[in-house]
């Protein structure tokens, strides 16, 4: 199996609830725009669909993230651009 982004910054949800995994996503985007990582990966897994949910919905109000998208590979992570420094 090829792993495509396998150097690039991972956060992993696995075991969080909905309102831990809201802040977890907030402090990892807002940390690695101040390092100046362009691009990260949320593993939310697909389960029942509640992380995977909150991780779009968080992502979508972050005004740091230029766009995210599911993996077309894995459709249990998502792929994050962050803004331009």
């Amino acid at each position: 199996m090829i792993m495509l982004y396998n150097n690039l910054p991972t956060l992993d949800l696995h075991g969080y609830d909905r309102d831990y995994a809201r802040i977890m996503i907030n402090d990892f985007i807002s940390d690695n725009y101040k390092i100046k990582n362009r691009k990260v990966i949320i593993i939310h897994g697909n389960g029942s669909g509640v992380i995977k949910k909150t991780t779009q919905e968080t992502l979508r109000r972050n005004k740091l993230v230029e766009e995210y998208k599911i993996d077309n590979f894995n459709d249990g992570q998502t792929i994050v651009n962050i803004v331009n420094f």
